[in-house]
């Protein structure tokens, strides 16, 4: 794939920028196996599309989160099992938005910037491998749209693991 991404235009809506960038996001892996290089260029391919102020992964390693690749300001290097919304994914095994992180009990604030979340468990064989975290610096930013979407990149990076 070529070294820059095609956008959809500015008045473009949230459904149609993540419509432009799926194709793009499953050529960009193709062909590559090592996992890290995937998630890295994956996690800058959409920051540079969709403009969220952080977005990373990652991996359960025992009884922790542990950071993997990422875009945007500094990160929480571990996180607990259960712990903030990361945790909660990991424990529930299930997608979180979070309209207002301030309001969500035990979040923990690696940036304060962040605003609103979406958090979404990757699996293989059943089991949560992996956390796929985005946060905006908008409250109430993510919705329906972006977990459909979203979703699909979880199925993606599944095919990686």
């Amino acid at each position: 794939m070529a070294d820059t991404l095609i956008l959809a235009g500015q008045n473009a809506t949230k459904a149609e920028k993540y419509i432009v960038l799926l194709p793009q996001l499953k050529a960009l892996v193709e062909g590559e196996p090592d996992l890290i290089a995937n998630l890295a260029n994956l996690m800058a391919a959409i920051k540079e599309a969709m403009g969220f102020l952080w977005i990373g992964v990652y991996f359960v390693k025992g009884n922790e989160l542990v950071l993997g690749p990422f875009q945007g300001p500094l990160a929480c290097t571990r996180i607990g099992f259960g712990k903030g919304v990361c945790g909660s994914s990991w424990k529930e095994k299930k997608i979180i938005i979070v309209p207002d992180v301030e309001l969500f009990p035990g979040h923990i604030a690696c940036s304060s910037l962040s605003k609103s979340e979406i958090v979404l468990p990757v699996f293989k064989n059943g089991e949560v491998k992996i956390i796929f975290d985005v946060d905006s610096e908008l409250l109430s930013h993510f919705d329906e749209t972006d977990q459909h979407y979203l979703q699909q990149v979880v199925s993606l990076m599944e095919t990686l693991l």
